[in-house]
């Protein structure tokens, strides 16, 4: 669709990523008008799947796997089953090669993964059902308070007795262990470990530092409680639920639409322009676009609260990334292949392999070994490809672009990540499947390689490749999300703007709930803002601004 030339709506909704999309949602369900405008010629933003690498085969550009959808009361409320998207899980959730052929695995049956783990090393299973037993006490209100508005009044309320039921002091120090000294806390054998620590790899925690035990747990039991889910038929499928559900309320969705400026006037958000020179008028906007982007040329700085200035200057952004997307004329020959095939596979020697492989990316070094987060998507939905073959990526984090001290491998990479240096580093990439999958190589069709620059390219939020909207370290997350001035809350300080991307609290993953903050936000503001001064009198701490 092309963009019209203006018009005027209750909302103004800036990026049709995932989190774009829920918030577009909400404001619809509350009966606005909203106007959603994605640069892209396809919505979806990070949700997005394609033909490109071979005509019979489907890979999806970005994300694959999406347990916190699954996990989100916000996406649940939705109801998106009823615009056409069906859940498909591998015959496994998640396998880690290590050893001698051995192989760790994660089941969506507690008991079959406590067995495999028992099989390994007697006694960790027990050990296993333990942990899982924890979780079920804690879980629960622990997602709900992570992905709520800061702070988490109603989620903490009940965290804290389920904390208290679970062990109190001693499971809260437990979470706070740096996840690669809980695997050797907790387990006797490597597998258990190897499982925590690669979820854990799945953000940008090192994984000697606080935040990485709840991390790898939280994904690990999201695994195991949920699965790894994929869309039928590709990301896009989810993506192309969330339009349909928007659509059918009445919503517009314009794609090559780039917003270049938000307007603001007498200190409030008035609308928004676009490249071609196309204005809309709204009393709200809400941003599904990096915080780097949205303070940084969307809203002229001199709108924007000083201390919300400041503090962008030290925003830090998550690492690089180096996305292979394969197209195999077999299944991949793993060695000793699991009878249950998982549709994740993580690839690393061991934990300590990891600590160090992440560790270098932090400090700006190329790691020669690098850590692999992989899928196996045929495995994992049979629609990705013809019967026999497999559709099949892999993706690791490298250090942004113009951050690299030096290359760890023999290749000289410098940093730059152009054509050249990616693809190399792609066959390094390679060639650690084909220690774990001798004869990988001679199964490859096609292969497609997207460095930092190409991901940003089909993807502005992705700046450099970092895939999180910023680091998910702790002294940017929660109340520090993006910045202290924003206190974890979606609201600006600019009345009527919204920040909804990945860059906002609750940080990377899709689940929505950036977005549905940002609407509730937007919501309960521009409700604040029609009462009648005389009522507002007494009201303790309720300003124009502000957000629950």
């Amino acid at each position: 669709m092309t963009a019209r030339a203006g018009g005027t709506y209750d909302a103004v909704v800036v990026g049709a990523g995932p989190n774009g999309l829920v918030g577009a949602n909400l404001l619809a369900d509350a009966g606005w008008d909203v106007l959603l405008l994605e640069a892209q010629p396809t919505p979806g933003g990070a949700v997005r799947s394609d033909r490109e690498v071979h005509p019979d085969f489907v890979h999806d550009t970005f994300s694959a796997f999406y347990p916190l959808a699954l996990a989100s009361r916000t996406i649940a409320s939705l109801r998106l089953e009823e615009h056409g998207l069906a859940w498909e899980h591998a015959p496994a959730v998640l396998g880690h090669p290590f050893g001698d052929g051995q192989w760790a695995l994660l089941h969506r049956d507690r008991h079959d993964t406590a067995a495999g783990l028992d099989a390994l090393q007697p006694g960790d299973g027990d050990v296993w059902l333990e942990l899982c037993r924890t979780w079920d006490r804690i879980g629960p209100a622990m997602v709900d308070a992570l992905i709520s508005p800061f702070p988490p009044v109603r989620a903490g309320a009940r965290l804290l007795p389920a904390l208290a039921r679970a062990g109190g002091l001693d499971t809260v120090r437990r979470l706070a262990t740096p996840v690669a000294s809980l695997g050797r806390e907790l387990f006797e054998g490597p597998a258990a470990a190897l499982l925590l620590a690669g979820n854990a790899g799945h953000a940008d925690f090192p994984l000697a530092s606080p935040g990485s035990g709840v991390f790898g747990v939280l994904m690990t039991m999201l695994g195991q409680s949920v699965g790894f889910p994929v869309p039928r038929g590709g990301a896009q499928s989810l993506t192309d639920a969330l339009v349909r559900r928007f659509t059918s309320l009445g919503g517009r969705l314009e794609t090559n639409a780039e917003v270049t400026a938000i307007d603001v006037r007498d200190g409030r958000v008035r609308g928004v322009r676009t490249r071609d020179g196309d204005a809309y008028a709204a009393r709200a906007v809400l941003a599904d676009v990096s915080a780097t982007h949205l303070f940084g040329g969307l809203v002229p700085e001199e709108e924007l609260p000083p201390r919300l200035v400041r503090g962008m200057r030290d925003f830090e952004l998550d690492p690089g990334t180096v996305k292979v997307d394969w197209a195999l004329s077999g299944p991949i020959p793993w060695t000793n292949r699991p009878a249950k095939v998982p549709g994740t596979v993580h690839v690393a020697a061991s934990v300590e392999e990891m600590t160090q492989t992440l560790a270098q990316v932090s400090s700006g070094v190329v790691p020669d070994r690098p850590f692999l987060l992989t899928g196996q998507m045929t495995a994992s939905d049979p629609t990705r490809s013809p019967a026999g073959t497999e559709s099949f990526w892999a993706y690791t984090h490298v250090p942004q672009p113009g951050m690299t001290r030096r290359d760890a491998g023999p290749d000289g990479i410098t940093g730059r990540w152009d054509h050249d240096e990616s693809e190399r580093f792609a066959d390094r990439m390679q060639a650690r499947i084909e220690a774990v999958a001798p004869g990988f190589g001679d199964l490859v069709q096609a292969r497609r390689v997207l460095g930092p620059h190409e991901l940003e390219e089909r993807n502005a939020n992705l700046i450099g490749g970092a895939v999180n909207g910023g680091t998910s370290q702790l002294h940017q997350e929660l109340v520090f999300r993006p910045v202290p001035a924003m206190r974890g809350r979606a609201a600006t300080g600019v009345p009527g703007l919204f920040l909804a991307s990945a860059s906002a609290h609750p940080g990377g993953g899709v689940h929505g709930a950036a977005g549905a903050n940002a609407a509730r936000a937007a919501i309960w503001q521009d409700r604040t803002a029609r009462l009648r001064p005389s009522r507002l009198t007494g009201l303790t701490g309720l300003r124009r601004g502000a957000a629950p």
